[in-house]
């Protein structure tokens, strides 16, 4: 039989096992400053476009949404996952950056938006990312596409593959530059997933994104995210536009290293989209913070272990704990720590053996498995057995 047994600790448990400092709460005869209060967070501001949303990049919270499921054209946001399959390329070495990409006609022919790379002419890979990237290249799209699959066809089942890998479950593509076509869809939550997948994963590539220029065939352009320009902590990611769409952005900015992704889909303008975007990357790191409490598999707490080669065994969460929450409102958290008691060996790394609850006053912030970090063998014949009576008279007594 087990019992739960649970164990409260104070945020400044929390903080210190993080190594972030600790802030004192006042005491209840105190009045508490104007500081030491949580902000008071405003309803989220009303955006003119057809889905939006805003998510932290770190603990993958959503901060505000509209429509963020609908299926929607992604226009040239698709090249995101275009110039992200490329990197993975890169980084895995089925190609080089130094590569020569030879332009076929039906990647000089395309129209849209263009890096002007000219039929027959040879363009290295990294040309050519710059191209998807900054000057949202139809023609540099294809190209890549061709290079890495053979065709644009078969790149677009990698793109599908690589979609259904990162959860992103809205999202359907037909093509490699967003060209409109019935069954190209995706949503705003799908593409901030993308974006994210980006940040993460390639973090070398993903410093092309902030790029304000290309200069290319003669050819100067500039990179069409006018949120590089107006906000200096902006640095990504990517537009999109047709007549079907609308004007879409994504956008990611840090600051105070918090990092948050925006997605807006169907404004009215370049102008829309950016004004659009400010208003919430402004809300969003006006009245919220992101705090790394745990880090991950670091060591929250030890457990006794029956009947094992050891007679305990380290406990923590396998994916650490990072919280997005409105400012001043980590100190009046609390954790609660439950652990599953006997336990008894074997026990594998990653077996889970409690979970951890972090609380609001009565309400649940945030649960997760509390997992062993290593593992742990059975003892010997012997070891076991005197465990097992021991563990029977526990059992009596307690």
């Amino acid at each position: 039989m087990f019992r739960k047994l649970t164990h409260l600790l104070l945020i400044s448990s929390l903080l210190a096992l993080s190594g972030l400092a600790y802030a004192q709460v006042p005491t209840p005869n105190a009045t508490p400053s104007i500081t030491a209060q949580a902000t008071i967070v405003p309803s989220a501001p009303q955006l003119a476009a057809s889905s939006y949303i805003l998510m932290d990049a770190r603990s993958g919270e959503v901060l505000m949404e509209h429509n963020a499921d609908e299926a929607l054209p992604p226009a040239s946001l698709t090249k995101m996952m275009t110039s992200y399959i490329a990197s993975l390329e890169i980084m895995r070495g089925q190609i080089k950056e130094d590569d020569l990409v030879l332009v076929s006609e039906k990647a000089w022919r395309k129209g849209g938006s263009k890096m002007f790379i000219e039929v027959g002419n040879q363009v290295s890979v990294i040309d050519l990312l710059r191209g998807i990237i900054i000057q949202s290249g139809n023609d540099a799209s294809i190209a890549m596409a061709e290079h890495i699959a053979g065709s644009e066809d078969a790149f677009a089942d990698l793109m599908n593959s690589h979609a259904k890998r990162l959860g992103m479950t809205t999202t359907h593509f037909e093509n490699a530059t967003g060209w409109p076509a019935e069954n190209h869809l995706s949503s705003a939550r799908d593409m901030a997933v993308m974006a994210h997948a980006i940040i993460r994963d390639d973090p070398d590539h993903y410093k092309i994104y902030k790029e304000r220029e290309f200069f290319w065939n003669g050819i100067r352009q500039p990179n069409r995210n006018l949120m590089l320009w107006r906000d200096s902590t902006v640095d990504g990611l990517k537009t999109g536009h047709t007549e079907e769409a609308g004007y879409c952005l994504v956008a990611s900015a840090e600051r105070d290293e918090m990092r948050l992704i925006s997605v807006v889909m169907g404004t009215s303008s370049e102008q829309a989209r950016a004004a659009e975007t400010q208003k919430m990357l402004t809300w969003g790191f006006r009245f919220f913070e992101t705090k790394v409490f745990y880090q991950p598999n670091q060591v929250l707490s030890q457990a006794r272990v029956w009947a094992g080669a050891e007679n305990q065994v380290a406990l923590g969460l396998a994916e650490g704990l990072v919280m997005t929450l409105p400012k001043g409102q980590a100190e009046k958290l609390e954790a609660g720590i439950t652990m599953d008691s006997p336990i008894k060996a074997p026990i594998a790394a990653g077996d889970v053996l409690g979970r951890v609850e972090v609380k609001l006053g009565d309400k649940v912030m945030h649960s997760a498995p509390l997992v062993a970090l290593v593992a742990v063998e059975q003892a010997g014949i012997f070891g076991r057995l005197w465990d097992n009576i021991r563990l029977f008279f526990y059992g009596l007594f307690n």
